[in-house]
């Protein structure tokens, strides 16, 4: 594929009010969202249920595509239609998560790094076959004492960059996630200084492997005070120091920023996202790629009765998509 095409790929990810839905939780991840609503995690209680997802009714409206898992991009629809299949012909783009977890940076107590680069080259192959046109990979950096330290910083912006290389190879737009962590007692400038460092390091290493800007999506984290640090930063805060953070350090070249909600509420999710729009223009679309604070409440409902609650479950999904695509163009009312 050439850069033309991923380019424009990447620019259909970030349509003017469309985002992305995050639905690539391993079977260990979906496991816990289903105990935690009594939901058997059974291969075919996590096919119905991303079926709902997908099947969504006028999605497109608001969807631009679907980062999906292993298991979800081999599976199909009741009627045998294969998820990726399903998506093209509604007008979303298949993706897939293609990273092997984080595992303990050795040598750094407390920090992680991401693996999954030996044999992606022929999984991003196979994955191309299936249907997928981008890809994803997200690195954790944690602050604490004393962390990140540069040098897991450093490794795991390296690795995003082979990774990237590796998908436009491939013909597919790589979605590099450096996601700062949440938790912990940091206070908000704390996590700019990070997330500043990060996302340096991170693009040093995407220019360094040859990867083309204009064929590559961040998804990003916003500037946040820790979970516990008592702070409570304002909506307005927290667009102001996340778009001035971005604006310091990701190239105008970006066909556009999506963020993760990151364990953020639904509705908090959405009016940071809408207040950054509001304080545009900026240089880039900064959309969505939420997965919880997209499907918590359809979960919840659907698992009351998962025979009867289909649509339900699934006109919840649409409401959450809707809210955000009104949040990309900066034209959510929370009163609405």
């Amino acid at each position: 594929m050439s850069i033309e095409q991923l380019a424009e790929t990447a620019l259909a990810m970030v349509a003017p009010g469309k985002g992305i839905i995050a639905i690539d939780e391993s079977n260990a991840t979906i496991k816990k969202r289903f105990d935690g609503v009594g939901i058997e995690c059974t291969e075919e209680n996590r096919r119905a249920y991303r079926e709902l997802l997908l099947a969504t009714p006028k999605l497109s409206d608001y969807i631009s595509g679907a980062i999906l898992f292993d298991e979800t991009i081999r599976q199909s629809t009741r009627d045998g239609v294969p998820f990726a299949k399903l998506m093209a012909d509604n007008g979303m783009i298949p993706g897939i998560k293609v990273d092997k977890g984080t595992h303990a940076l050795a040598g750094f107590p407390g920090e992680v790094v991401t693996e999954g680069l030996d044999g992606l080259r022929a999984r991003l192959e196979e994955y191309y076959k299936l249907g997928a046109r981008f890809a994803k990979w997200r690195a954790v950096i944690n602050i604490g004492d004393d962390i990140p330290s540069g040098t897991c910083i450093d490794a795991n912006a390296h690795a995003l960059a082979r990774y990237a290389a590796l998908c436009q190879e491939q013909g597919l737009v790589p979605m590099v996630e450096p996601e700062v962590i949440m938790d912990g007692n940091h206070d908000i400038d704390t996590c700019y200084e990070v997330t500043e460092v990060t996302l340096r390091s991170l693009f040093a290493s995407l220019y360094e492997q040859n990867v083309m800007l204009e064929g590559t999506i961040l998804k990003a984290s916003m500037v946040l005070p820790g979970t516990t640090s008592g702070d409570d930063a304002s909506v307005e805060e927290v667009a102001a120091a996340t778009l001035q953070c971005l604006k310091s350090t990701v190239p105008a070249t970006l066909p556009g920023i999506v963020f993760l909600s990151g364990g953020q509420s639904d509705e908090a999710a959405t009016a940071h996202l809408d207040a950054m729009n509001r304080m545009g223009p900026n240089p880039w679309p900064l959309s969505f790629s939420y997965g919880r604070a997209m499907q918590s409440a359809a979960l919840k409902l659907w698992s009351q009765d998962i025979a009867r609650n289909v649509a339900q479950a699934q006109a919840t999904v649409y409401e959450r998509a809707r809210a955000n695509g009104l949040a990309a163009l900066g034209e959510w009312n929370k009163a609405a």
